[in-house]
């Protein structure tokens, strides 16, 4: 099977802002991981992350469903090396010498509080984005080829899981452990998959209806053939 491909191809104007978009969404979940917070009295705990790291998975699948694996995968790395940028610059401006009037410090320390778990989320987010990014692009990829581009829905679904649990499994450890129970991280893991797929389900009537229209404007569907390469690392390849 070649790739299909309907409609013109290109990064389109459209493009250029679901990977910006996507760049944002995964710079400010990594900053947002530490703050931690309770699900409304609940015995559940939830990430800042939770807010927002989703909408990136959301336009994972919006970037794999109508520009196909290729360009899926340039947009991760964007997003990766976005992240990492932010993480060293935060992580130098966190080693400057101490403001000069007193009042200024409380805000220095929390800064530096909060850029001193940066690095560590950064180097969790390279391993859990090679494995949970990739493999939600993959499923949706693979998904779509053998149902011939039906039930975008359920593919989403499925492979937001796929992605999510794998991101999870890979993520929470290496950010958490040391700094919370065992049986915290797992909590914590299983909570975060199961919310961002709620998630996921409840915003589908939403991105199916982007889905549509974007395909609609850009002319272009594309299905990803057999033969070329889902290496993560093969960035240059996009057409």
């Amino acid at each position: 099977m070649t790739e299909s491909r309907t409609g013109r191809q290109g990064l389109s104007v459209t493009f250029l802002w679901l990977a910006v978009l996507f760049c944002i969404c995964l710079v400010a979940s990594n900053i947002f991981v530490p703050r931690t917070w309770r699900v409304w009295g609940l015995p559940l705990q939830l990430t800042g992350g939770v807010v927002i790291f989703p909408v990136s998975y959301i336009i994972n699948d919006l970037l794999t469903e109508v520009y196909g694996y290729r360009k899926a995968r340039l947009v991760i790395w964007m997003g990766f090396a976005a992240n990492v940028f932010v993480a060293l610059m935060g992580g130098l401006v966190s080693i400057l010498p101490d403001p000069m009037y007193p009042d200024n410090q409380a805000v220095a320390d929390s800064f530096n509080m909060l850029f001193g778990l940066v690095p560590r989320t950064t180097a969790a987010s390279l391993m859990a984005f090679l494995l949970g990014s990739t493999a939600n692009a993959w499923v949706m990829s693979r998904m779509k080829v053998s149902t011939q581009g039906r039930g975008f829905g359920w593919r989403a679904i499925i492979s937001t899981i796929v992605g999510e649990s794998i991101d999870s499994l890979v993520f929470f450890p290496i950010v958490f452990i040391g700094l919370m129970p065992v049986k915290g991280i797992l909590v914590i893991m299983l909570t975060q998959v199961v919310c961002k797929t709620l998630y996921e389900i409840i915003i589908l009537p939403v991105t199916t209806l982007v889905v549509r229209k974007i395909k609609e404007k850009e002319g272009t569907d594309v299905f990803d053939d057999t033969e070329f390469s889902y290496n993560p690392f093969k960035i240059g390849e996009i057409d």
